[in-house]
């Protein structure tokens, strides 16, 4: 009896050996969850911020799907979805919301005062309320601001030394972006002291950007500066191909259009400004509070000319400008 007791004992240690680790791994607990809130569309563009998240999160020790899982919504330039992208990662409890625009932001921001928040936009986040201060935000978000809409004044000036005679600056902003309108008022501002006239059309869809690139060359408009939104993101091929369509200098607010054809553009390293949203998620995951995490302010700036383009559109770029450039395309 003895014997079969052993036998029978030993049988049931050996059955539960073999057992335990499917049932261990069936217990462990999901991977924390990681909701990435786009404002625009997972095209190539974007395949470089998420390429740049990604490498942040490395570089804090986290590696999608081995210890952190991401998931991914794209409002593709409708800006009333996203307050329902981010209500459904609060309902999960998503360890933390990326929200990858400002429009993102300022939905995830309505969505919860609990979930942790790491913004990266365009405009300043103490002024729109998202944050309380850049050194220490308070409240459960902090990012990167890419300082985008502050440059307005600087494309104004380079847009001016590239094309002298144009004394009529045509302007094309999206008014459904919560900066729109400040934006606006710092650009013309900035026009009035240099003596440039400006005039302004609102586009947030396709056609209405057809429309706005007709009206504003008919009023004379001689050159064009895009105001920064992620919904011109969405459409920047049809933004390019209407600038070479009726043979208008434009500037942009990032490389990306320069690099697919547009003249000039100017703004922050978007990839370094992704990255180190990564960084950021990636220390909140290990229980960094936002509010104790200063919001980044960009330190790479980049000048991008497209020579190509500025030899079909007829233009002499200066050599100043050249010599000034971070890269340009031949």
């Amino acid at each position: 009896m003895r014997r079969r007791a052993f036998l029978t004992l030993l049988g049931g240690a050996a059955a539960t050996s073999q057992s335990c680790p499917l049932a261990a791994r069936a217990q462990q607990p999901a991977l924390p969850l990681v909701g990435f809130v786009g404002s625009t569309s997972p095209d190539g563009y974007v395949g470089a911020q998420v390429a740049a998240v990604r490498q942040g999160l490395s570089e804090a020790g986290f590696v999608e799907g081995q210890n952190v899982a991401v998931e991914f919504r794209w409002a593709e330039g409708q800006y009333d979805r996203l307050p329902a992208f981010a209500a459904e990662f609060v309902d999960r409890q998503a360890a933390v919301i990326l929200a990858a625009s400002l429009p993102s932001a300022v939905a995830a921001k309505a969505a919860t005062s609990t979930v942790p928040i790491v913004f990266v936009m365009g405009a300043d986040p103490v002024k729109l309320g998202v944050v309380a201060s850049l050194n220490r935000p308070g409240g459960n978000a902090t990012g990167i601001s890419q300082y985008y809409g502050a440059l307005g004044a600087k494309r104004l000036e380079l847009l001016r030394e590239l094309v002298p005679s144009a004394a009529l600056i045509a302007i094309i902003s999206n008014p459904k972006n919560p900066n729109a309108e400040d934006h606006l008022n710092d650009i013309q501002a900035a026009a009035q002291t240099i003596g440039l006239q400006t005039r302004v059309a609102r586009a947030s869809d396709e056609s209405q950007i057809d429309a706005a690139f007709a009206a504003l060359l008919r009023e004379g408009a001689r050159a064009l500066l895009l105001a920064d939104d992620p919904f011109f993101n969405v459409r920047r091929d049809q933004l390019i191909a209407l600038a070479a369509r009726y043979r208008v200098p434009a500037i942009y607010y990032a490389r990306e259009f320069a690099l697919a054809g547009g003249l000039i553009s100017y703004g922050s390293s978007t990839v370094d400004n992704y990255r180190q949203a990564g960084v950021y998620v990636g220390r909140i995951l290990k229980s960094a509070r936002p509010a104790d995490l200063p919001v980044v302010q960009p330190t790479k700036f980049e000048l991008v000319i497209n020579l190509k383009t500025g030899k079909a559109l007829g233009l002499q770029v200066p050599d100043r400008l050249l010599a000034l450039a971070d890269e340009v395309i031949e």
